[in-house]
């Protein structure tokens, strides 16, 4: 297999990854969130400002996930444009929310992640300041 084509099977996969990834995300299906994660994830959150925490392994990422969607519990993540490299992806995003003030919000921020496997390794989070 040429090097261009191992290439473009690893973009391939990484993209079939992260598009598994937004869906669960969006259904705030956290099982299926942190299946199509490894077992030794890392999630650095952009909560609280200005460098989030960073959550390691299983059980630490599943319950970022599970605090983010009971803080939550209406919110959407839209990709507005996704760069596939190898085993990289860049995801531009706005994510929008109902505030304690009953008004939707959005915020509008970058995810760099790392796929391995298959799976989501890392998901480091950056939001416009």
């Amino acid at each position: 297999m040429s090097t261009q084509t191992q290439a473009t099977d690893a973009t391939s996969s990484t993209l079939e990854a992260i598009d598994r990834f937004n869906e669960a995300f969006n259904r705030h299906d956290v099982d299926a969130i942190t299946n199509n994660m490894t077992d030794d994830c890392v999630f650095e959150s952009t909560y609280p400002p200005p460098d989030g925490i960073r959550h390691e392994g299983q059980d630490p990422v599943r319950g970022a996930w599970n605090d983010l969607f009971a803080a939550s519990p209406d919110a959407r993540f839209d990709a507005e444009e996704i760069v596939p490299a190898g085993d990289r992806c860049t995801v531009r995003w706005i994510y929008r929310y109902t505030g304690d003030d009953g008004r939707v919000h959005h915020l509008r921020g970058v995810d760099v992640f790392r796929v391995r496997d298959g799976k989501v390794a890392e998901k480091f989070s950056y939001v416009k300041g």
